[in-house]
């Protein structure tokens, strides 16, 4: 089986590595591994890309494996993207909307490698973040975020600390958000 295309596209994007040699699946095979702690071998992975002109089916655990690399928790939920799309109107599981919220409401995330942030809501789409473990925001920081979303990674559109801006901001880029928990006032 060769990988589709947008799917060589997103490997090359995550390992930020252009992969159009064979020698080029050693280096994939290395940045996996560091990722996910799971090893794939080069040669395996020259299969997946088309350099080997071999078509076996890989074992559902490498592909689950190069799913997790993407970021995505198997490789169901990557082919689901594929088959139905990207993008839609409605919410996904367990995902939590802004402006589903009322002020007051408290909003506790928390993503590897042990961070934890709580956030209480203010309206407009604005949040002050009241509780921080590990985490480059702080205690005071205010935030505008539109959702939070279980095993996707926060964005942040915009970040204030003492009324100066600090632009975007990304939590859990690899792995998501490891649980997202709502507190009604």
């Amino acid at each position: 089986m060769r990988l589709p295309f947008h799917i060589i596209e997103m490997l090359e994007r995550r390992s930020e590595h252009e992969l159009r040699l064979p020698s080029d699946c050693e280096y994939l095979s290395l940045d996996i591994e560091s990722k996910t702690g799971t090893h794939i071998g080069a040669t395996t992975l020259k299969r997946l890309l088309g350099f080997a002109g071999d078509e076996r089916q890989p074992h559902t655990s490498t592909l689950d494996v190069l799913a997790r690399y993407l970021g995505y928790s198997h490789w169901q939920e990557l082919a689901a993207v594929e088959h139905e799309g990207n993008s839609g109107f409605e919410a996904a599981e367990g995902e939590v909307r802004t402006t589903d919220l009322l002020p007051g409401t408290e909003v506790e995330v928390a993503y590897l490698p042990d961070r934890r942030l709580l956030f209480s809501y203010r309206g407009n789409g604005h949040y002050l973040v009241t509780e921080s473990e590990n985490s480059k925001l702080k205690a005071g920081d205010e935030a505008e975020i539109q959702a939070f979303v279980p095993h996707h990674p926060l964005l942040v559109t915009a970040v204030w600390r003492d009324g100066k801006s600090l632009g975007p901001f990304t939590a859990g880029r690899v792995s998501g958000l490891q649980f997202v928990k709502v507190r009604k006032p």
